[in-house]
């Protein structure tokens, strides 16, 4: 179940992208301070699935940015 698809990144203009990425290492790190803090997740495999997305979306910012140069 994926949080994004690569279509739908590349088509969020650059500002969209950045805003995303915020919003999933703020939930990213929520989830891990449960984790730490001993609590048991309601879904575990969603801490794998944000850091892909959060690498998918830095990935297409990189090519995007490889493009202008």
């Amino acid at each position: 179940m994926p949080i994004l698809r690569l279509n739908e990144i590349r088509e969020m203009d650059p500002d969209e992208q950045e805003i995303k990425v915020r919003e999933l290492q703020i939930e990213l790190a929520k989830l891990r301070a449960l984790i730490r803090a001993g609590g048991a997740l309601e879904n575990p495999a969603r801490v794998k699935v944000i850091r892909r997305a959060i690498a998918q979306i830095k990935t297409i910012q990189n090519e995007a940015q490889m493009r202008a140069s």
